[in-house]
């Protein structure tokens, strides 16, 4: 990247910086964009493919782990008012 890429960039980004400060950075940007194009590369090589590993979902079987409406009661106790077998409340809108 050139020095007048970094101060177009500068200009975009509402940054202010000398042509000293543009050169040095133009250099520093060479040796980022390197840097990621680096690690990119590294990544890429690192994703797993699907023949690595099997994918499958684990759930449990689908039973009732209770008697209906067993805890109905004793939440209607705790509640503040109830209307029936609801919790009565404030209405909102």
């Amino acid at each position: 990247m050139d020095k007048e890429k970094v101060l177009n960039l500068a200009k975009l980004a509402r940054i202010e910086l000398g042509d000293g400060e543009a050169e040095s950075l133009s250099h520093e940007f060479d040796a980022i964009l390197n840097y990621v194009g680096e690690v990119r590369d590294v990544t890429n090589d690192q994703q797993p493919t699907t023949n690595d590993y099997i994918v499958k979902n684990v759930l449990r079987e689908d039973t009732n782990p209770h008697e209906s409406s067993i805890y109905t009661e004793k939440i209607l106790k705790q509640a503040p008012a109830r209307e029936g077998n609801y919790i009565k409340v404030k209405k909102i809108l």
